[in-house]
């Protein structure tokens, strides 16, 4: 009698096939890549003029005295200063005095008020972003040192109340600006491409 040796079939565990679902995670996560590389520029375009329209507004309200932070009546053409007030209130830091020197100076008030109104055409046009970050970083540094978030106590002894002694929103809003104008974010919802194509600025990329 002949015997045949058959061989066994273990139904053992098998592990599940990875390719598909390796192949699915891979095309989810190029898809959320795609997704968001698509809408980015529309994101920056919306941080570049909502923060536009956060200079322009403060140089509105301070030239017309719409009853914000300038009461009506003490805008800049009812014969109101823009800086007297918050530079003359400067109570710490290492420019204090200076600051009050400067407060409701003519030279002081028209270069403070430009670069507002300048800053915010900028960004809410999506031209000359370079330019506005640069003016805009400026201004936010003078401004950061004349509240001097480091300092607890003002000169005269009282606490600052100071709720964070390096970044406060005079910080963020200098890097949101350098982001915009690294990003090149002035071509959705702007006149970014337009300005490249002009003559003077394509031979003066500064000007971006």
């Amino acid at each position: 009698m002949a015997v045949h040796d058959h061989p066994h079939r273990h139904p053992g565990f098998r592990f599940p096939s990875l390719r598909r679902s390796g192949t699915a995670s891979s095309s989810t996560e190029a898809s959320a890549v795609t997704t968001a590389t698509a809408t980015s520029p529309y994101v920056l375009a919306v941080l570049r003029i909502l923060t536009g329209f956060v200079f322009l507004w403060a140089f509105l309200d301070k030239t017309f005295g719409f009853g914000y932070a300038t009461p009506s009546g003490k805008g800049w053409i009812d014969g109101g200063s823009p800086t007297k007030g918050f530079l003359s209130g400067v109570a710490a830091g290492p420019m204090e005095s200076t600051f009050h020197d400067w407060a409701g100076a003519g030279w002081a008030n028209w270069l403070f008020m430009l670069g507002l109104l300048g800053i915010g055409l900028a960004l809410i046009a999506g031209i000359g972003l370079r330019l506005a970050a640069v003016a805009g970083t400026a201004m936010m540094a003078l401004m950061w040192i004349a509240e001097w978030p480091p300092a607890k106590h003002l000169s005269d002894g009282s606490l600052s109340m100071s709720t964070n002694p390096f970044t406060d929103y005079h910080v963020v809003y200098a890097i949101v600006l350098i982001a915009l104008a690294a990003a090149g974010a002035g071509a959705t919802w702007g006149l970014g491409r337009a300005w490249a194509r002009l003559p003077f600025v394509s031979r003066n990329r500064w000007l971006m």
